[in-house]
């Protein structure tokens, strides 16, 4: 994990924020609560903002993650997002973290670990595998207690 500058940290809480929003969006769906938006670095503008959609739409693949890099490579025609950046309220899952390395996102910043099913810090460590060819800078721990409330909240609910 880097350390961010304090300047640096608190504008991207904004963007942290924009995910969380999204997580609840996802909760009220009765989806588990993760929300994904992808900022373009040179004018740090959204380009691509969403949610898990895995019960809605009946697909195991419709993390927050592979929603939104689906929806910034059509944004803008490509499969290379070099200059863009990712912000998920949860640790990413093997899958989602193989769909930022091939998608060659720049950074990753993500709140609540999960240590049940994270690949980038707490389990898989995919970012650190020989299978991984790009790996972007990780910051992690980005408005932390407020996504892991959230999800708390949603399994004592379903449970």
């Amino acid at each position: 994990m880097n350390i961010l500058l304090d300047k640096e940290a608190n504008f991207n809480n904004f963007f942290m924020e924009q995910a969380l929003k999204q997580a609840r969006i996802a909760f009220d769906k009765n989806e588990v609560p993760v929300g994904a938006v992808i900022v373009d670095r040179l004018n740090q503008k959204i380009i691509a903002s969403t949610h898990n959609n895995t019960e809605e739409k009946n697909n195991a693949l419709c993390h927050a993650e592979i929603i939104a890099i689906n929806e910034a490579c059509n944004l803008i025609s490509s499969k290379n997002l070099n200059d863009y950046d990712i912000y998920v309220t949860l640790e990413p899952c093997a899958m989602c973290a193989a769909a930022i390395a091939h998608s060659r996102l720049k950074r990753l910043f993500y709140g609540a670990s999960d240590f049940k099913h994270g690949a980038v810090e707490s389990n898989l460590r995919y970012f650190n595998s020989s299978a991984c060819f790009h790996r972007p800078e990780i910051y992690s721990g980005i408005l932390a207690e407020d996504s892991g409330l959230l999800m708390k909240e949603f399994f004592k609910r379903i449970r």
